[in-house]
């Protein structure tokens, strides 16, 4: 039910999201805490990373042993509501799509004004600085976001959900936000919020190689397994190379390179050999193989959740 209702709604703006609320909670958290020396803020991050992420695994576990109290369908209802907010799929597909959309057919790819559209529409979705990106490389950075947040906005939750259900869940996309919010390596963030970046590796160490391996196995491609077994450990993150390899292999892509993050130039090893451009139907394939993933993800979830039967999750 969870699924169907994150593929058929996305993430309506008028709906009350438990994402917002961690957000906030962790920006309130972050104004009070973050001073003092490198050491305090340290230990005062790491203190309310692992306090945040312990509340929301008890609120999400007592709301639903309330419910089950209640009424069975109660229980059902707020565990499928914790599944469709926690999860991503549909917006994820939808954002990367719209800055393929930007882009159009491939005919103004030189057009300043194309080029500005599409490059505003990617700052939503990257965190790297889209100033200075032509149109192929703009191509080329949706879809890495599509394979890194195919793990981490899907892939992930659902294996903590298949492993201790709605709270480990919950408990997960606190520790994504915590990680996007905080666990940066900049002047402010980088003792405060380092609990909460080596966290959200450790989180997400297993689902990002189980998503390179469904990825290649929905793209039916060996090629993505090469792709992952040469240039997944390719990257600054111990995880976000896996399911890129993979789909650069599917695709046979050069994903990675340098890229500039505030200002910055940051240099990135290569991802694949093929520099060719990327093509603007390319995106109709990368979202068939993300939705065969999340196919292959849900039946993995289902058959976990069998062997390993949770009360009210």
């Amino acid at each position: 039910m969870g699924v169907a209702l994150d593929l058929a709604l996305g993430d309506p703006r008028w709906l009350p999201h438990p994402i917002v609320g961690y957000g906030r909670a962790i920006a309130w958290g972050e104004r009070k805490l973050n001073h003092g020396s490198s050491r305090a803020r340290f230990f005062k991050g790491a203190a309310l990373t692992l306090f945040l992420v312990a509340v929301t695994y008890t609120v999400w576990l007592a709301a639903l042993a309330l419910a089950a109290r209640a009424h069975t369908a109660a229980a059902v209802a707020l565990a499928a509501f914790g599944v469709f907010t926690a999860l991503a799929h549909r917006t994820l597909i939808a954002e990367c799509r719209a800055v393929f959309r930007a882009l159009g057919d491939g005919t103004r790819d030189h057009d300043p004004g194309t080029l500005d559209a599409a490059r505003r529409q990617l700052a939503r979705i990257v965190g790297r600085d889209t100033a200075r990106l032509d149109a192929r490389q703009i191509r080329t950075a949706a879809l890495e976001t599509l394979a890194e947040n195919l793990s981490d906005g899907v892939v992930a939750p659902l294996f903590w959900y298949a492993l201790g259900g709605v709270p480990a869940m919950m408990a997960c996309k606190m520790v994504n936000t915590l990680d996007s919010m905080i666990g940066h390596h900049d002047d402010r963030h980088e003792f405060f919020g380092k609990t909460a970046a080596r966290l959200d590796d450790a989180v997400n160490y297993l689902p990002a190689r189980l998503t390179a391996l469904l990825l290649a196995l929905a793209a039916r491609s060996p090629r993505a397994l090469r792709f992952v077994a040469r240039y997944g450990r390719a990257h600054a993150s111990p995880n976000a190379g896996y399911p890129e390899a993979a789909l650069a292999g599917a695709l046979d892509l050069r994903f990675g390179g340098p890229n500039y993050y505030d200002g910055e130039l940051v240099e990135k090893p290569f991802i694949g050999r093929n520099p060719r451009a990327v093509r603007p139907a390319e995106i109709d394939t990368a979202a068939r193989h993300a939705h065969v993933t999340l196919a292959l993800m849900v039946l993995l979830t289902a058959a976990a959740r069998l062997l390993l039967p949770l009360p009210f999750c």
